[in-house]
This record gives structure tokens, C-alpha cells and sequence, in this order.
């Protein structure tokens, strides 16, 4: 069965345009949207255990690499001329100008992770397989309700080849920082004790 999208022949969109949208003032500044595959997509509502995810795993990745790499934080990353997505977190290489003249581009990304509480398939299907694409070969998923990390790593142009589930209790460590040990609890909110 076809979706509408199949049905349907789409404009889509490349990073310029996007640019030129937003300089023009075509998105209020409270909407918060990316561009992915020619697409503008919205981004979900931040809640509480994302916000909690994503801050707990900035601190720790901040304080386990210190200079080695830059920890970006919710900020763009062009993964070609149709998709510039803007991750939770995303370890890039440390540039001389702080990325003052260009977002991260995929040969500068060492990994890159999405806190997934209501967007998980979207981060793990649709997010997945653009950076995939893009050849991103570190791509984890914090999945902060199943309390669980996806990792997906062997990118093709039609999504990872490989995909490791790593419960709460785990150990991970990122394919270009093999002496990293993080622990899957480390990122993930903490539970109230009642």
C-alpha cells in the first residue's frame, strides 16, 4: 500500500532555502523546527525527562572528553544540502573557530545522540536513516521512557546495519572514543525514591 507521500509529488526543500525562510521571518521564534530530508519538520515539546537526559549527558560527556571534542548542544548539523537536523547532543571535532563559520558537517561528527521520550520512532526511523545516510557512523538513541540505549552503528544509504539495545545497567563506549566507559545510567533521568 502507498503512503501519501509516495502518492503525492513533494517541493522539497535545501539548507539555503531553509535559511533564507527563516532570515525572512517565515518561522516565529518560538517555533521550533529542523530540516530533514527536504523536509521542515517540527520537533516535539521538550518534557521534563528529556530535559533532565540531555542535561545529565552534556554535563557528563563535557567532563569525560574535556578538549578532545565539543559537545553541542541542540544546535544544527548540516548533513547535506537537504537535511540539517539539530540533535540533542552532538560530539563534533574541536574546530579553531568554534563553529563560528559553518554547522558541523558529517566528517566533523563523532556521534551523535537523540533523547527520544514522545519521539522515538521518528528519532530511531526517520532521523535514523538521514544520518545514516549522511554517513554518521555513531548514532545512539536515549530512550528515556523504556529507559534503554540504541545504539545503531554500520550506516548504508538505507538506514544501520547494525542496531545494540543496552538496558539501563549498561556500559557503552563511542566508537571513536574507545577508552570512554559511560554508563547507559549516567544519561538517564533519575527516579524519584518513594
Amino acid at each position: 500500500m502507498q503512503n501519501t507521500e509516495t502518492m503525492l509529488k513533494l517541493r522539497l526543500w535545501t539548507v539555503e532555502e531553509y535559511h533564507r525562510m527563516a532570515d525572512a521571518g517565515i518561522f516565529s521564534a518560538d517555533e521550533r523546527v529542523e530540516l530533514l530530508e527536504g523536509k521542515i519538520i517540527w520537533m516535539s515539546a521538550k518534557g521534563i525527562a528529556h530535559r533532565s537526559a540531555v542535561g545529565r549527558t552534556d554535563y557528563l560527556l563535557k567532563n569525560r572528553l574535556g578538549n578532545r571534542a565539543w559537545v553541542s548542544i541542540q544546535d544544527p548539523v548540516k548533513l547535506n544540502e537537504q537535511s540539517e537536523p539539530e540533535p540533542d547532543i552532538a560530539v563534533v571535532k574541536v574546530d579553531p573557530l568554534d563553529y563560528a563559520d559553518h554547522h558541523p558537517t558529517p566528517s566533523e561528527v563523532y556521534f551523535i545522540i537523540e533523547v527520544a521520550d514522545s519521539s522515538f520512532k521518528l528519532d530511531c526511523e526517520t532521523k535514523g536513516k538521514a544520518y545514516s545516510k549522511a554517513g554518521i557512523i555513531d548514532y545512539w538513541v536515549l530512550d528515556v521512557i523504556g529507559r534503554q540505549l540504541h545504539v545503531f552503528r554500520e550506516p548504508t544509504e538505507d538506514g544501520y546495519q547494525s542496531e545494540v539495545i543496552v538496558e539501563e545497567d549498561g556500559i557503552i563506549s563511542p566508537l571513536q572514543f574507545p577508552d570512554l566507559s559511560i554508563a547507559v545510567l549516567e544519561m538517564l533521568p533519575l527516579l524519584r525514591v518513594t
